[in-house]
């Protein structure tokens, strides 16, 4: 199977944004299948591709006005547009042109590798004409076809999930790692030594899934607070490591407030730890909190931007794992248990006690579903996240 073999849930939605934005903007880790979903969204419109990571495909936009004037009756997508950043304020002018023509859409596809300068540059000069879409690594709704836990141990980067074994799988996973840390990292960010920045990675994968305590990495690295929040900084505007947000209420309860990190690919987690296979994983004290992290990063794929997630945790031990807001403030609330008999604890009732969330759920590896309680059910994580995704 190839990867573009496999479809991608995010289509319609680059479709529809194209037809309705002058600009839109698909941004997602490099290597993660963008190039290949843009152009083929791109055939319906008669695109023109430029990669500006290519020297050729620069020197064409030495003089942008003249030759995107050119190609104004297409599609441009423009690939890797933060390696030219002063095409930003062109954009603007071309499609403010457009628009006075009478032609509102479809005009720019732009490809980022990070939300990072993107986000910077279009802030500025696109506001009001750009439209932005995240583009994930594979997610259990698109490779039901392949090995259940395959996702789960090599990631859902293609070239990863699709190699031919185990072994390559991993070395194209330590190749990345290596590949960003030396020569993608650098672009966006100050100068930051790549094997300080190894060793923070490192931490993070270690310490999945755990309460953020900056001051005990910036102790770790031998570095300032400030210094260790930057870099975190940096890897979540990369869109590698995901903070995942304490939820609030005024509850009368002493509520923790630091968020949940992780490394939000967890075949990344595991080239990190050096972890090979599905038997080396199950032998790792790491397999718990990977697991939790695979499903919660998957569910909140899924939901897109319909919800927002959050975990709840009391000083009294109430706790819920993932807690799904969706618009008009209704709770979802789902406990995560690597167990095919899973029992709930006592802080799971207690939080939904705190809460009255409106559905309750236990994701558990198992492919059954069945009710523990009148209103909580255990389900697969393949039949929440679809749950989730047609909410």
């Amino acid at each position: 199977m190839i990867a573009s073999m496999i479809k991608r849930s995010l289509f319609p939605q680059l479709v529809d944004a194209i037809e309705n934005n002058p600009a839109v903007g698909l941004l997602g880790p490099r290597q993660v299948g963008k190039t290949t979903l843009a152009l083929e969204a791109g055939r319906g419109f008669d695109a023109h591709y430029l990669d500006l990571e290519s020297e050729q495909d620069r020197a064409k936009l030495s003089q942008p006005e003249l030759y995107l004037a050119d190609h104004r009756d297409k599609l441009v997508i423009l690939d890797e547009v933060h390696r030219a950043p002063g095409l930003f304020p062109v954009l603007r002018g071309l499609i403010d042109q457009a628009r006075r023509d009478g032609r509102k859409t479809t005009q720019y596809l732009l490809l980022g590798s990070a939300s990072l300068d993107l986000l910077k540059q279009s802030g500025e000069s696109l506001a009001g004409r750009i439209a932005y879409l995240e583009l994930a690594p594979f997610n259990v709704l698109e490779t039901q076809d392949l090995p259940r836990d395959d996702l789960w141990v090599r990631g859902g980067f293609p070239e990863s999930l699709l190699a031919p074994d185990a072994s390559r799988s991993l070395r194209w996973r330590q190749d990345f790692i290596r590949s960003y840390l030396e020569r993608d990292i650098p672009q966006f960010g100050p100068r930051i030594a790549a094997e300080t920045l190894r060793r923070f990675w490192i931490m993070l994968a270690h310490h999945q899934g755990g309460l953020l305590n900056t001051a005990q990495f910036a102790r770790n690295l031998g570095v300032d607070a400030k210094t260790a929040a930057s870099y975190l900084d940096l890897l979540s505007d990369l869109l590698i490591v995901r903070r995942l947000p304490a939820w609030h209420a005024n509850l009368g309860k002493r509520l923790v407030k630091s968020p949940k990190v992780y490394v939000r690919d967890s075949g990344l987690v595991h080239a990190l730890l050096n972890v090979a296979d599905k038997e080396a994983l199950l032998a790792h004290p790491i397999v718990g909190q990977s697991w939790e992290c695979f499903v919660i990063e998957n569910l909140l794929v899924s939901a897109g931007e319909k919800s927002q997630g959050y975990f709840y945790r009391t000083g009294g031990g109430a706790e819920i794992d993932l807690l799904l807001v969706w618009p008009g403030g209704k709770l979802w609330a789902i406990e995560i248990k690597r167990s095919l008999s899973p029992k709930l604890e006592r802080g799971f009732h207690a939080a939904c006690e705190d809460l009255a969330p409106v559905r309750k759920f236990v994701v558990y590896p198992g492919r059954e579903r069945y009710r523990v309680a009148p209103d909580i059910e255990v389900l697969s994580l393949e039949e929440l996240a679809a749950l989730v995704s047609a909410a």
